[in-house]
């Protein structure tokens, strides 16, 4: 399934909420926990993340991965908790005003 415009930053940015990850990790996580709903292009995960460094919204910084590659790490702000938090709550109140919408019987059923 497609991600809806604009779900993206906040998907990165809760699935960092955890721990800190690199791109791979946080596209498994991803998939992992919307039962392979989500499955993210590599390249709009690389463009998320630059944009949320430049935003502060997370840091990233280069480390090694478990298999000995070099990975570049990224890491939630304060900034960008504040920003998910703002986020979701945006997020999920639309998806409750649409899901009553869309649950709404007509006169002709």
């Amino acid at each position: 399934m497609a991600l809806i415009k604009g779900t993206l930053d906040v998907l990165v940015l809760k699935t960092l909420s955890w721990t800190p990850m690199h791109a791979f990790e946080i596209a498994r996580w991803l998939d992992d926990h919307s039962n392979g709903q989500f499955t993210v292009e590599d390249a709009a995960l690389v463009q998320a993340l630059h944009r949320l460094e430049e935003r502060n919204l997370l840091a990233g910084e280069w480390g090694i991965t478990e298999n000995g590659r070099r990975a570049r790490y990224y890491t939630i702000t304060a900034a960008g908790r504040a920003h998910l938090r703002a986020e979701a709550k945006r997020l999920t109140e639309y998806a409750d005003a649409l899901t009553a919408v869309l649950n709404t019987r007509t006169a002709r059923g």
